[in-house]
């Protein structure tokens, strides 16, 4: 039985996920007008996942994250599908994307686009589908 007690890697797990994170979640913001997005946003967050899964184990990692990954894949679907086919709604074809400046009274005047939308759907698919896969993979073992 494995059991996580390795110092230099829980100790570099902590600094290593924390910017695997940031920087997924630079991605996941930047991505609608730069390569990147969802994807490569949701593979960061799962690598830094399983890099916390393998330093810490399963039930660690269960307490500090009760997150249900399998739920994240449909409401990331819907997201997804439900971004494209709004664009029905106001006669433009499917996948179409808008954008407005919004104001916000800490943030000031910030751009907010539908494809925004489109990449968290996409965000929380990937995450749940990796994750998903990892964990069940492991638990085989």
């Amino acid at each position: 039985m494995y059991k996580p007690n390795d110092l230099i890697l829980r100790t570099t797990t902590s600094l290593i996920a924390f910017i695997l994170l940031g920087f997924s979640i630079y991605l996941l913001f930047a991505g609608h007008n730069s390569p990147g997005g969802g994807f490569i946003g949701g593979l960061m967050t799962s690598a830094a996942i399983v890099l916390m899964y393998m330093a810490y184990g399963a039930a660690v990692l269960e307490k500090v994250l009760p997150i249900n990954y399998r739920t994240m894949i449909p409401i990331g679907l819907l997201l997804a599908a439900g971004t494209g086919v709004g664009a029905f709604l106001f006669q433009q074809p499917f996948l179409s994307h808008t954008f407005d400046y919004f104001y916000f009274p800490i943030l000031g005047e910030l751009e907010l686009a539908t494809a925004m939308l489109f990449d968290l759907g996409v965000y929380l698919t990937v995450l749940g589908v990796t994750i998903t896969i990892i964990l069940s993979i492991a638990e085989d073992r």
